[in-house]
């Protein structure tokens, strides 16, 4: 109450004011005595602090709270940073998981040194992309990482060289496609008896010439870089099959044509097996062209002019060509079906054919199948037919799979209904091998059509 005397007494409004002036020291002075400089400051902030504050109702948002929304997921995969930012370009490492403000505000996430881009993965200096085509892109990797996340998931090792038939039913693979080679997935056999010209009404002369210019290429593939002069008599149902004879010795340097393997003496070892086909030494030499040609489908399976002349090369081009054209795009319908199922992450497609496995080999090579059947997925039935080579095929994949046999003669079609019907001859197999094998012909353009609507409709 004395303040307020104070403050209305005579004097007016400037002795109030002095007077207001003169109690606050006093006050000040008092408290700086009762209780120390320290006390005094902590004062003035709860003076401070206790005047209202206009929004002091509203919370502050930091980006701490909503930390969720700004952590990439594990399958974040960083595309390259644009250009316009010559710092960031220049000595980028990688990216951080949550953004900061000056990231926000530049559109851009900022560098950590924990994380590092992939290799090739930044931009040229001098490239800028659109902000649409950066989003496609970084939307593009970003699917790219999720697919590999799952394949490694997923995907299992393949088997060691030589095991091949002890895969068990652990493999991932949910339908196995059987398929047969001449005139179900190309036109060749038929081009040299004329049964297509007639069936399909073409000039049987120049159907003829055509089988005969690609049996001619495909022989000379097979003698030249397949070893077919050496293996023809020593045909093999698979590639693998002797691979347990091999040493594993080194065959960059190897010679081939100076290591008798055809020559009288044989394999020119001591014991009882040397000289004699079949021996040891024999055997071991009869691995190393099995697995040379293995190394050689590999490495030109994608691209087999690069063991042809140029002269071969472009007749190859050339039957190719017109082989394709006589026959309708026979090849290429049946390509699309072949991709397809490849393209299916648990399917596989598998090649049974009556050619000889090196014959066979050139041929995928020759019409261009090598990136769609693994040389390990090619079984010649010269010497077991189809039926012992389905029941290969499912030891070595399984019982838990779906196979499926697609084929234009009656021998695929018996096969699958020997390995279908439980309670067929002993000649079918061991009851273990016995499956259940759909057959679908193919005899017509239309049945490779339908095929592939099939599949496209996952009938198949």
């Amino acid at each position: 109450m004395w303040f307020w005397r104070i403050l209305r007494g005579p004097g007016g409004f400037w002795r109030g004011t002095l007077g207001f002036l003169k109690v606050l020291e006093v006050s000040v002075w008092f408290w700086r005595v009762l209780c120390g400089p320290k006390r005094l400051q902590a004062l003035w902030v709860l003076i401070l602090c206790s005047v209202p504050q206009e929004f002091g109702s509203y919370s502050s948002l930091g980006q701490t709270q909503f930390s969720q929304y700004y952590t990439l997921p594990p399958s974040y995969t960083p595309a390259g940073l644009p250009a316009a930012d010559q710092h960031a370009a220049a000595a980028v490492g990688g990216y951080s998981a949550v953004k900061s403000e000056e990231a926000a505000s530049a559109g851009l996430p900022p560098p950590s040194p924990a994380e590092s881009l992939p290799a090739g993965a930044a931009l040229p200096s001098a490239v800028t992309l659109p902000a649409a085509a950066r989003e496609d892109e970084l939307g593009r990797r970003n699917s790219v990482g999720k697919a590999k996340g799952k394949a490694k998931k997923s995907d299992s090792s393949p088997p060691a060289d030589g095991d091949l038939e002890n895969l068990n039913a652990s493999v991932p693979f949910q339908r196995i496609f059987l398929w047969d080679l001449d005139e179900t997935i190309i036109i060749f056999h038929s081009l040299l008896t004329g049964s297509y010209a007639q069936k399909f009404g073409k000039d049987p002369a120049s159907v003829l010439n055509l089988g005969l210019q690609m049996e001619e290429l495909i022989f000379e593939l097979a003698d030249t870089h397949l070893f077919f002069n050496d293996l023809e008599e020593c045909d093999q149902v698979h590639v693998e099959d002797v691979a347990s004879d091999d040493n594993g010795q080194d065959l960059s340097s190897y010679n081939f044509l100076a290591d008798g393997f055809n020559g009288p003496g044989g394999g020119g070892a001591s014991g009882a097996g040397a000289g004699v086909q079949g021996g040891v030494e024999w055997m071991r030499k009869l691995a190393f062209r099995y697995r040379r040609l293995k190394e050689i489908y590999n490495s030109y399976k994608g691209n087999v002019g690069g063991l042809l002349s140029p002269v071969k090369r472009e007749l190859l081009l050339r039957l190719q060509a017109e082989i394709e054209s006589v026959t309708d795009a026979w090849l290429s319908t049946a390509l699309k079906s072949l991709l397809l199922i490849q393209s299916r992450g648990k399917c596989m497609n598998v090649l049974v054919t009556t050619t000889q496995l090196v014959p066979a080999v050139a041929k995928v090579l020759l019409y261009g199948l090598g990136d769609v059947f693994p040389i390990e997925n090619i079984y010649s039935a010269t010497k077991i037919g189809k039926e012992s080579c389905f029941e290969r095929v499912v030891s070595r994949f399984g019982k838990k799979v779906t196979y499926v046999v697609i084929g234009d003669g009656r021998d695929e079609e018996f096969a699958a209904k020997q390995n279908q019907n439980p309670n067929c001859s002993a000649k079918a197999g061991p009851p273990s091998l016995q499956h259940n094998m759909p057959f679908w012909r193919i005899s017509t353009h239309g049945d490779l059509v339908s095929l592939h609507q099939a599949l496209e409709l996952d009938f198949l």
